[in-house]
């Protein structure tokens, strides 16, 4: 058995590689969180002081619903921005999320991802160097920004990963 990206014949080259550096993170997010109680989604950690799975995986839609939008080179619809936003609260921190189901919370990043996926199928390799305007005027290329999308996933699995080993020592 060996490892390697699963590249979608529909997309060109790179962005199909690309992606599929995404999908194969997200798919592995999906597994780390797969059978998580309320209870421990909305768990803070040691003293309740981190941010719980719930507001990472807010967090995470949020950011990778901004990047899908600037890879369409549209602006987000204000019904998505509400329902999925804000990125930060007033301290400049992952806004709080309690209670929001787990399934719930899947759901909506699963749409995101759909969305990133309808938009990589419509996407060049030669469009990858396009530049695009991001956080406080940062810029990035595509290419730059689905990578982003793969490696910020993976970033915070790893809290993620620690919250899950904080949890099972809270019930021992």
């Amino acid at each position: 058995m060996f490892s390697d990206f699963e590249a979608d014949q529909n997309m060109d080259c790179l962005v199909s590689i690309l992606y599929a550096m995404v999908d194969e993170n997200y798919q592995r997010l999906k597994t780390i969180v797969a059978d998580m109680s309320q209870e421990e989604v909305d768990f803070k950690g040691p003293e309740q002081k981190y941010n719980s799975t719930a507001q990472l995986l807010r967090h995470l839609t949020f950011v990778d619903l901004n990047w899908v939008f600037r890879i369409k080179g549209e602006s987000i619809p204000l019904e998505l921005l509400v329902k999925h936003g804000p990125m930060w609260d007033d301290n400049g921190h992952i806004p709080e999320i309690k209670g929001i189901s787990f399934d719930i919370l899947v759901k909506d990043y699963d749409d995101i991802m759909s969305m990133l996926k309808s938009a990589c199928l419509q996407l060049t390799d030669k469009q990858l160097k396009q530049i695009v305007n991001y956080g406080n005027g940062k810029q990035a290329t595509i290419q730059w920004g689905i990578w982003h999308i793969a490696d910020h996933n993976r970033y915070h699995q790893a809290h993620i990963n620690q919250l899950r080993k904080w949890y099972a020592e809270a019930r021992r």
